[in-house]
């Protein structure tokens, strides 16, 4: 089991090496499980609901199982490789050429950069979070703002600390693959595009997260109203009213048409077209849809509720009733519920709305 199969770096590796590293592995794994199980199991029966930075430090504290588990099994090494030191291993350069020496020192450098960028982050969304809901005018889309500049802005710092990890020099890198960019920077000018709306949509905060906007898709004529659920970098994700997730381009936010109902005045003006029977009392029947409307209690009665006589139709006198309300998420359920309220007065009253009619002559 001594026998060496390969080198790992300085290190000579045989069949023992890598049964060791195996099962810690699964130790590794095993362990991490019956620590989350435990812990979950403490915290329900005592009734403790962990939050933010508490439960950030309890999810690093369980994925540090695995950190242990790497540095052991380097150790493990040292069964069949007495004069090998950590130090050694970490200065071993298993790339070395004229331009590009990289250890396994600048690996670890990498990964505790990338590491240390992502609870850089975690902590700066828990001290965001606790600011803005303190505040009593506490705004949901200000707030996501704030948290993705700063991702934005870690990850990048982070970047070029891990390009300074690995010894790259960014001005040759850079020059080496202008040409590269330039040809790719044609290839997905579109992507690019997406990527620079997001940053107007994060800045300019006409639209946010939480808003609900109204705007045309192109396949069909009818117009989609979704809440804004998620805005990246090239993407916005959405909920439409059947409560499905759309991905739409960020472009498609900034230069196209949109609605924002959350934008200024939430208050505004809808129409519920009704069709009655030639011959009807246009007076009574004003009076019911007025009286179907400001029953409503989501009408606002401090506005005007109207009802005007559009025009004669082919099939009976076209009607509309028109009043105001908080532009909503559930307006659509408003409109509904108005609507029923209109059909059970004018089944009360007698008044019908006719059936569309066709006269057929025979030649």
């Amino acid at each position: 089991m001594l026998v060496k199969l390969f080198k790992f770096g300085p290190y000579d590796v045989c069949l023992l090496n890598i049964i060791t590293i195996a099962i810690l592995i699964v130790a590794a794994y095993i362990l991490r499980k019956i620590i989350q199980r435990n812990l979950k199991r403490y915290l329900s029966e005592a009734n403790i609901r962990l939050e933010g930075k508490k439960a950030i430090y309890l999810r690093i504290f369980s994925q540090s199982v695995y950190g242990l588990a790497g540095y052991f099994a380097i150790l493990s090494f040292n069964m069949n490789n007495h004069d090998v030191s950590f130090r050694e291993f970490l200065d071993y350069k298993f790339i070395d050429t004229s331009k590009i020496k990289l250890s396994f020192e600048n690996v670890l450098l990498v990964i505790v950069i990338i590491y240390s960028a992502k609870l850089l982050v975690n902590i700066i969304r828990l001290v965001l979070q606790r600011r803005f809901r303190k505040d009593t005018n506490y705004d949901r889309g200000t707030e996501y703002v704030y948290m993705q500049v700063t991702k934005y802005i870690v990850y990048t710092i982070s970047l070029f600390l891990c390009f300074g990890a690995l010894d790259v020099q960014l001005g040759i890198f850079l020059g080496g693959s202008a040409a590269l960019l330039v040809g790719l920077g044609l290839g997905v000018q579109d992507v690019f595009k997406d990527m620079f709306s997001g940053f107007v949509l994060l800045f300019e905060g006409s639209i946010r997260v939480g808003h609900v906007i109204e705007f045309h898709d192109g396949k069909s004529a009818e117009s989609i109203v979704a809440k804004i659920l998620k805005i990246n970098v090239r993407t916005t994700q959405i909920e439409t009213r059947d409560g499905n997730v759309l991905i739409v381009p960020n472009t498609k936010l900034t230069q196209e048409y949109i609605e924002n109902w959350s934008h200024g005045t939430s208050l505004s003006r809808f129409r519920i077209p009704v069709v009655v029977q030639f011959g009807s009392d246009t007076q009574l029947v004003s009076d019911l849809l007025i009286q179907a409307a400001m029953s409503h209690p989501k009408v606002k009665k401090t506005e005007p509720v109207q009802v005007r006589l559009v025009k004669f139709g082919e099939n009976g006198l076209e009607m509309e009733l028109i009043f105001w309300a908080d532009q909503n998420w559930d307006i659509n359920e408003y409109k509904s519920d108005i609507r029923f309220e209109i059909n059970r007065l004018f089944n009360h009253y007698k008044i019908v709305i006719p059936y569309p009619q066709r006269v057929l002559h025979q030649v």
